[in-house]
């Protein structure tokens, strides 16, 4: 249960990162009149700051053994029809 756990804080935390970075993008058009809006730094920052988190999240399951590369995919221990051996 805590894999499927940490996926899913991982999945919120990039789609986080996707929404920040286009309300970033519409402060910056709206905004770019104003020489005093600082929403654009702002939304800068909480990208930043989730993207730490993000990465740090990734880390701690390679650390814990929570996430593995490769080596649990759902297709790893089937054999499909182009990859049986002749023996």
């Amino acid at each position: 249960m805590v894999p499927r756990l940490l996926k899913i804080i991982i999945v919120v935390l990039l789609i986080a990162v996707i929404v920040s970075l286009f309300s970033g993008l519409v402060f910056l058009f709206k905004d770019s009149d104003r020489a005093d809006s600082k929403r654009t730094l702002y939304a800068l920052g909480v990208r930043v700051t989730l993207a730490a988190l993000l990465l740090a999240t990734i880390f701690y399951g390679f650390y814990t053994g929570e996430l593995r590369l490769g080596t649990n995919a759902p297709w790893h221990d089937r054999e499909g029809p182009g990859l049986q051996q002749d023996n």
